[in-house]
């Protein structure tokens, strides 16, 4: 069971917290990468597996060059599931959709730096919703004073090791430094990385500091998905900084 209590973080002036008290490993299978004629019954072999989240890649074709899901499919798949939903709005404008989301039963809402003019006001919008809220930075975005000022007001930030858009690209490793530059500044956040993660590259995520895993390949064409979501919880275990 997944809690889906803020973490708590700061930009500035944080409190003495145990160095010993690391942030917990969150497998978040991407759903993008499933038999969507089957996704009721997909969702629930990811979670027999042991997957924490389940990933849902929103995307409208505007912001990102692919069409996914909208709302109507988390809606019907909530009522086959009571697993923590992970939605990842690839959209332009993803304040208008906000309420759609947590209606049909998202846990978390993540929404693109690049796509609003005033991220304050939206973070603070999703939080009155009553679900977490997600920052996600595509690779050309930096990690700045304002990225991790906003790092401070979410539960969790996304930094994208793909372009956004498409399920099977290769790992981008030099976003390393920004996971690494986030976790510094925010000891107890979660940070989630999607894109080309596998066990050919989990170690090298979890050393700067991911410790929520998206993977879609990687789980869904494996030989055995169930040791493949064990294998990287554990590395994220083992490697945390």
């Amino acid at each position: 069971q997944v809690s889906t209590q803020s973490t708590g973080s700061c930009f500035l002036d944080c409190p003495d917290m145990s160095p010993t008290v690391k942030p917990k490993a969150i497998i978040a299978p991407s759903m993008l990468s499933s038999d969507f004629a089957q996704l009721s019954a997909e969702a629930q072999r990811m979670v027999t597996f042991g997957a924490d989240w389940l990933h849902m890649d929103i995307m409208d074709g505007h912001f990102v060059p692919n069409l996914t899901i909208g709302a109507p499919v988390i809606d019907s798949l909530r009522k086959h599931t009571t697993a923590f939903i992970d939605c990842h709005l690839m959209v332009t404008h993803p304040g208008q959709w906000i309420k759609d989301f947590v209606k049909a039963g998202a846990n978390q809402i993540t929404f693109h730096y690049e796509a609003v003019e005033n991220p304050e006001e939206l973070i603070s919008e999703i939080k009155k919703q009553g679900v977490r809220v997600g920052l996600a930075i595509k690779p050309k975005t930096e990690v700045d004073e304002k990225v991790l000022k906003l790092a401070g007001m979410v539960d969790m930030v996304l930094v994208m090791t793909v372009e956004p858009g498409f399920g099977g690209q290769k790992f981008m490793a030099d976003m390393m430094p920004k996971v690494r530059h986030l976790r510094q500044a925010y000891e107890h956040l979660d940070i989630q990385v999607d894109g080309g993660i596998g066990l050919d590259n989990i170690e090298e995520s979890a050393k700067a500091g991911a410790n929520v895993i998206v993977a879609g390949t990687s789980i869904f064409r494996a030989a055995d998905p169930q040791q493949t979501i064990a294998d990287l919880r554990q590395a994220v275990q083992n490697n945390q900084p």
